[in-house]
């Protein structure tokens, strides 16, 4: 059918003159006539505003008073070094929380400290020291089951050495923990418990498998990446699998996340070729980073963990310092509950000192973006932001939480901070200091080294109105003391007024169609004026 040039097109709906016409004699005089066209302009642009309007963005609006959690932490004379916090929250009763940590001064231990007021206060819970065991816990993590059943995993060490003997399950009942049940034998590091969020009783470890061990370091190659799982909270365990494929060698700091659909992904480091740190060549001594590249891989399975397929998050993350490989720090990983859109964080020197970078992948970790740098610095200025946690709101908003030296010329003393993103991670809000003072990265085990170690990794959870972070904070220690605590800290967002996606959708379109409507008839009774008067 050809068309007709006498017609006016406004998307999908035709405006010939004789539609105009009619609608127009509805209207007795022309002044009329043009006040109603105005009309229909005014009322869809009104409309398309309204629902501009119900789209502003998040902001954080207020930063809580910094909060101690170990009840040590206003004691000078507890020296006990707290660190690596994991933070974990009910989903049945979002005011209660969970943290576990290590404690590796003066003695090997472990924390578990329970708020039930949204994190104002904190109590102590104590962790069963397993029969036939030495009393030394360590590398504890936590999850909140679907059902809101709290379970700790740990480790024991044993001999001089403190070298991992078991692997220990308990539970919260009643207020305290259950008999640890043994999960794993020796030589099982950086142990890593997540919770289905779906599905009650369902736990996933993962774990490094170690042949062999020698002071700081593995002492053989190929110790992989394994992962079991539980559906009855831990009475019974799947057989364990290999997570990571044996042509990678040198693994480390494996990082669990489920995604909406149940499947299963694990973050890693492929240390490749570097010897510095896997084997100890450098004999636990502080120094230049290893100058060769890491990699970061992602093992995701779609099976429940029976099956996994590997990929390369990044191939060239650079490192900026040096590690100790049996307790090094973690690369974050978070999903979207909604989406599924998977988030990758880790530090890297690639820019010229260490930046937290972030990585996106909507394909289910097929496939990876090219890294954005996330701190708002200037590129360059010698000062590290490092040791990134993610969170996901349930609103979708990432959250990013990381230490932070840009305020110290000397790149020494420590902050707090955050910055968030409400469009899957293309832009960030201006970083938010969480914590009140800065704190002396020097202090901690390993100091006396050069390799003073604030621990694996940061806590963060976030809500849809805030997030909480617990970090590990030295503003009580000294070089002697080497006392570290744990912190927390809240940020509030603003809650922008929201309409539902159909109404909002309505109100956008339907505004530009009755817009797009009152301009045609303008124009149609401003070319009907012109015939009017003849040539």
């Amino acid at each position: 059918m050809r068309a007709d040039p006498d017609r006016l097109h406004s998307g999908d709906v035709a405006l010939s003159p004789g539609t105009l016409t009619a609608l127009a004699r509805r209207v007795p005089a022309l002044p009329l006539r043009l006040v109603f066209g105005a009309a229909l302009v005014l009322l869809g642009v009104g409309a398309a505003a309204v629902a501009e309007a119900f789209d502003e963005r998040q902001a954080a609006v207020e930063v809580a008073v910094n909060r101690p959690v170990n009840a040590g932490a206003v004691d000078l004379a507890d020296i006990r070094a707290n660190n690596s916090p994991t933070l974990v929250r009910n989903p049945r009763n979002g005011r209660e929380l969970a943290v576990a940590n290590r404690i590796d001064s003066p003695r090997f231990s472990c924390g578990l400290h329970i708020s039930r007021d949204g994190g104002t206060r904190w109590a102590q819970i104590p962790i069963p020291a397993p029969a036939g065991e030495e009393p030394k816990c360590f590398a504890p993590d936590a999850a909140f089951d679907a059902d809101g059943d709290l379970y700790l995993s740990f480790v024991t060490l044993r001999g001089r050495g403190n070298v991992p003997h078991a692997v220990w399950l308990s539970r919260l009942e009643g207020g305290r923990l259950s008999k640890p049940v043994k999960l794993l034998g020796p030589l099982s590091f950086q142990v890593r418990l997540v919770a289905d969020p779906v599905k009650p009783g369902r736990l996933y470890l993962t774990w490094l498998k170690a042949s062999d061990v020698g002071l700081y370091q593995f002492s053989q190659t190929g110790n992989p990446v394994a992962f079991m799982r539980t559906d009855d909270g831990g009475r019974s365990w799947q057989r364990p699998v290999t997570v990571s494929p044996p042509q990678r060698e040198r693994v480390i700091a494996p990082s669990l996340a489920v995604g909406p659909d149940g499947e299963l992904h694990v973050l890693y480091l492929d240390l490749r070729d570097d010897r510095l740190d896997y084997a100890g060549a450098h004999e636990g001594q502080g120094g230049a980073p290893y100058p060769g590249p890491w990699e970061l891989a992602l093992a995701r399975s779609t099976d429940g963990g029976r099956t996994w397929s590997d990929s390369v998050v990044d191939p060239n993350v650079k490192p900026t310092e040096r590690i100790i490989v049996f307790i090094p720090p973690f690369p974050s990983l978070a999903a979207d509950p909604d989406s599924g859109r998977l988030y990758a964080s880790f530090h890297d020197g690639r820019l010229g000192d260490p930046d937290v970078l972030l990585w996106t992948s909507s394909d289910g970790g097929r496939s990876w973006s090219e890294p954005k740098r996330v701190n708002d610095t200037r590129q360059g200025d010698g000062r590290a932001q490092y040791l990134p946690k993610l969170a996901v709101a349930p609103n979708g908003r990432l959250d990013v939480l990381y230490y932070d030296r840009r305020r110290d010329p000397r790149n020494v003393l420590n902050e707090v901070s955050i910055q968030s993103s409400v469009d899957s991670g293309e832009t960030f809000s201006q970083h938010l200091r969480f914590s009140e003072r800065r704190f002396d990265s020097r202090i901690g085990f390993g100091a006396e080294r050069k390799l003073p170690d604030l621990g694996s990794r940061l806590g963060l959870v976030s809500t849809d109105a805030a997030a909480l972070a617990v970090w590990t904070d030295t503003r009580a220690g000294t070089d002697a003391s080497l006392k570290q605590d744990l912190a927390a800290g809240l940020v509030r967002f603003s809650q922008p007024a929201r309409l539902s996606g159909g109404l909002e959708a309505a109100l956008l379109y339907g505004g530009i169609l009755l817009a797009m409507l009152g301009l045609s008839l303008l124009g149609w009774l401003a070319l009907e004026r012109r015939r009017s008067r003849g040539p």
